[in-house]
């Protein structure tokens, strides 16, 4: 993964929005120990929220897009939305690229001093943000708003907004990986159709079957979200749930364990021992495209993705959740909404107005439908919305129902270089010049040097 200049420490790389979901690329690359304690003190800002009811406030809010769709035309409709039913509060949405080059910008502004007021950030920037101290927990707007109740949101997405007791971030833009698979193509190929794989063998039997008439079997990507996608197999090939490549508090990671080297080893293996895929690093934001275009019968990828896939496929699709080995198992990805420290009270409490807003279940019922991602809370599900939109389309079902299988995200202090290390290790297996176990034995001792400072 590309990580930053100055905070990281490589150059961005732009990416169209076909960018990834869970993606991490362009993470912060540093942060320290020694940085200021994270603010606890969200307390005056609620009471604020009463004394400048009245009063105009304009607030900056910036938002990235990862996936293909109409995500900005969405974004915007839903702030027009809020503007008209808080004509106090206006909102000025920013686009900031991919999830890097809105982290980038975001940074930016931190160290000037002048950052948003609210924005959707990915997941795996909390202890990002913490070390940097520059958000706010968001308990005392919770404990004083009768109207949220953060029970209603799934837990595996609630998961990820939390530490050390406390909530700092609401789930918003959210996904898990599933399997796409194209139902014409499954009918040539002699398999039934409403039977995808279920297994890692079902797998490999039904992607070499797939491969024929030169289009691909299976396409995973490799590139930015390769950690995400060994995360996926890493989950799938441990008996215990629990188990996740990092520890809860973000301190110290487990990425050569036996099981994740044979995760790795059977993501080498769909390519260069069964031939059911193409050898090497395949590209994120292609592989969505080669699967509308009829060049691969299968992908595996984001949920997020799914809404772009319906309006774009010209055929009969299916979505699954993505075969196990001895149990189902995702990562979660995509992006939580944060109110940064160092803005007014006024803008904080009318930020948390415009978050509440934003995740109420029919606007979170909205969101999914126009995008793809997951609605975030059990009662989106209850809209007449969303009950019309599985009712015609049920494909998009399959990640909320998924999340009973599903964790959080790696995410640590360090992140960048965490993550990064892991990243290139495994795009090094994916070219073939190392295995896998040297390939995770070297990656976790990287992180271990990186995270060093944070297990004094």
């Amino acid at each position: 993964m590309q990580t930053y200049l100055k905070w990281l420490l490589l150059p961005t790389v732009g990416m169209t929005l076909l960018a990834g979901c869970g993606q991490t690329a362009n993470k912060t690359a540093t942060s320290s120990p020694a940085s200021p304690t994270p603010s606890t003190s969200a307390s005056t800002a609620p009471a604020a929220s009463a004394k400048t009811a009245n009063e105009p406030v304009e607030l900056t809010f910036y938002y990235p897009v990862n996936v293909g769709g109409p995500v900005m035309k969405v974004i915007d409709g839903m702030t027009n939305k809020f503007m008209e039913t808080h004509p106090n509060i206006k909102v000025k949405p920013v686009y900031t690229g991919n999830y890097g080059d809105n982290t980038i910008k975001i940074q930016s502004g931190i160290q000037a001093k002048q950052p948003p007021d609210v924005a959707v950030m990915m997941s795996t920037e909390l202890y990002t943000m913490l070390d940097s101290n520059a958000i706010i927990p968001l308990d005392d707007f919770i404990a004083k708003d009768p109207s949220i109740n953060m029970k209603d949101f799934y837990p595996a997405f609630v998961e990820d907004t939390q530490t050390g007791g406390k909530t700092y971030s609401i789930p918003f833009q959210r996904s898990t990986i599933v399997l796409y698979y194209n139902k014409e193509m499954f009918k040539e190929a002699g398999l039934d159709p409403e039977k995808p794989p279920k297994t890692w063998d079902d797998l490999i039997d039904y992607a070499k079957k797939l491969k024929r008439d030169g289009h691909a079997g299976l396409e995973i990507p490799g590139n930015d979200d390769s950690y995400w996608m060994l995360q996926l197999f890493a989950l799938q090939n441990h008996t215990d749930p629990k188990v996740n490549l990092m520890s809860p508090d973000g301190k110290k990671v487990m990425f050569d364990q036996p099981e994740n080297v044979e995760a790795l080893q059977f993501w080498l293996d769909l390519s260069r021992k069964h031939k059911a895929m193409a050898e090497g690093i395949i590209d994120w934001a292609t592989v969505p495209t080669d699967f509308i275009q009829g060049k691969t019968a299968m992908m595996v990828h984001t949920s997020g993705n799914l809404t772009n896939v319906k309006n774009n496929a010209k055929f009969d699709f299916g979505v699954a959740f993505p075969p196990m080995k001895k149990q189902f198992g995702s990562p979660t990805g995509g992006g939580n909404m944060y109110i940064f420290k160092d803005t007014e009270p006024k803008k904080q409490a009318a930020a948390w107005e415009f978050v509440k807003f934003m995740t109420e279940p029919e606007q979170a019922a909205q969101f999914s439908v126009g995008t793809g991602y997951v609605g975030v809370r059990k009662s989106a599900f209850e809209t007449d919305t969303m009950k019309k939109y599985a009712t015609s389309f049920p494909q998009a079902l399959v990640a909320r129902d998924q999340l009973q299988y599903a964790h959080a995200e790696l995410s640590t202090h360090n992140h960048g270089k965490v993550s990064t290390a892991l990243t290139n290790q495994i795009q090094a297996v994916l070219s073939g010049t190392i295995d896998p176990a040297a390939a995770l034995k070297k990656a976790q001792e990287e992180a271990e040097r990186a995270l060093a400072p944070f297990n004094k």
